[in-house]
């Protein structure tokens, strides 16, 4: 059985036909060219797909993209980097131009159906994927199934507030959990430590351009021993641990998945996540806990999308 996985990014598509057992078996990537508007797009996404199907039987489309997707999966609501695309069907616009079935996902919630159907979450009937990319958002597996909630849109897990007196993010209130373990405001909270800390190696390496720094930085001296930057890693850590609770509590769901640039960290985000579980977790709710790390990479989203068809379609 094969599907067709679309990507649909500011800067690129990317579509790949995978197969059900297989995984990725033929992949392309094309320019988006957002700005040429939402008619010359479509036409892009669907030639993309038309040409991946010359040779072979494909069952359906599945899609992720940014943006709030409706609860039946084909209509989209102000996508970011797509100006245009106010409310757009675009399941059935793909449909209509390519007579190929497709649904439509926001872009966390794919990252958790190419867990559940190829990565690590096979391994659970109910989990919860947590993305560390720019943001932070997240995807809610329930007994084998995305959950939506009533229109659509639940997983926003980044913006769950855990202090709001903290700093700001993209949420529309302070102290979210994007506010501390999205990238550029980790980095945000990583630079105002080193600047206070002229003598470690990260302010010589940075003081002169802050911008540049990442977490992957932070992660690596932190495994050279600098132990700065494993402060910041275990305090990003431990805010990761007091979301995760709330998500325990809220769901009753405890196994979590966890991939995106930042998680790269490991066990020096991990573990101080796993302490703070341990110590302020609800007892009853601590039996079958798991935190473990996503590494599909860069090949979650198209094989999501392609989960996202097989779901719908097979």
């Amino acid at each position: 059985m094969k599907a067709i996985g679309v990507d649909l990014g500011g800067t690129n598509i990317k579509a790949a036909v995978v197969d059900k057992e297989k995984g990725i078996i033929e992949q392309v990537t094309t320019p988006t060219q957002a700005n040429l508007g939402r008619d010359h797009l479509l036409d892009r996404i669907a030639e993309t797909a038309k040409d991946l199907k010359k040779d072979h039987e494909i069952i359906g489309i599945g899609m992720g993209l940014p943006g709030m997707v409706s609860k039946d999966q084909t209509t989209v609501n102000n996508p970011p980097n797509l100006p245009g695309w106010e409310s757009v069907n675009a399941a059935e616009e793909i449909t209509s131009r390519t007579n190929i079935p497709c649904k439509i996902e926001n872009d966390a919630n794919i990252a958790a159906l190419g867990s559940m159907h190829f990565g690590i979450g096979q391994r659970f009937d109910s989990f919860i994927m947590i993305t560390l990319g720019t943001g932070v958002g997240g995807g809610i597996i329930y007994e084998r199934s995305l959950f939506k909630g009533t229109e659509g849109m639940a997983g926003e897990l980044g913006h769950v507030i855990i202090d709001y007196h903290g700093p700001l993010s993209n949420s529309v209130t302070r102290g979210t959990v994007e506010a501390y373990l999205g990238q550029r405001f980790l980095s945000r909270f990583a630079t105002d430590l080193i600047s206070q800390n002229p003598s470690n190696p990260l302010y010589k390496k940075f003081a002169n351009n802050f911008d540049k720094l990442e977490p992957v930085d932070l992660t690596n001296a932190a495994k050279q021993g600098n132990e700065l930057a494993i402060e910041i890693l275990a305090k990003s850590g431990q805010r990761l641990g007091y979301a995760i609770i709330n998500y325990v509590h809220m769901m009753d769901i405890r196994k979590f998945v966890v991939s995106g640039g930042v998680s790269k960290a490991g066990d020096f985000l991990f573990e101080p996540a796993k302490e703070i579980v341990r110590k302020h977790m609800m007892e009853p709710f601590k039996k079958g806990f798991e935190l473990v790390y996503e590494d599909l990479g860069n090949d979650s989203a198209l094989l999501g999308a392609a989960g996202l068809a097989f779901d719908s379609f097979s």
